[in-house]
């Protein structure tokens, strides 16, 4: 597991670099901080709790406008920190496809 979370070559933040996890329905947002990101993932800290929320898939807002975003895969959770993958368009493709659904849906 260790080394699933250490794919591809790793930038660390000495600071942290503000931003928001939120829900893909939008129904929840948290305040949070990334410490290290990748071509293929993140390592956040979240403010405040995360219990009870749907953490399976989220956008990682990056702006506060919103027009800096990724979608995400909860890859784990330890204590206030969580590890995310990066969903590309092609991933999202590929689940649908698997899951029998229509890809233009």
């Amino acid at each position: 597991m260790a080394s699933e979370r250490n794919k591809g070559e790793r930038v660390s933040f000495e600071r942290g670099i503000s931003a928001h996890m939120m829900g893909i329905d939008g129904t929840w947002r948290r305040n949070c901080v990334m410490e290290e990101i990748s071509e293929t993932g993140t390592r956040l800290t979240v403010e405040g709790s995360v219990e009870g929320l749907n953490l399976k898939e989220f956008f990682l807002l990056l702006s506060s406008t919103g027009l800096a975003y990724r979608r995400c895969e909860l890859a784990w959770v330890n204590g206030d920190q969580v590890g995310a993958t990066f969903l590309k368009q092609s991933d999202k493709k590929k689940n649908r496809r698997a899951n029998g659904q229509s890809v233009d849906a």
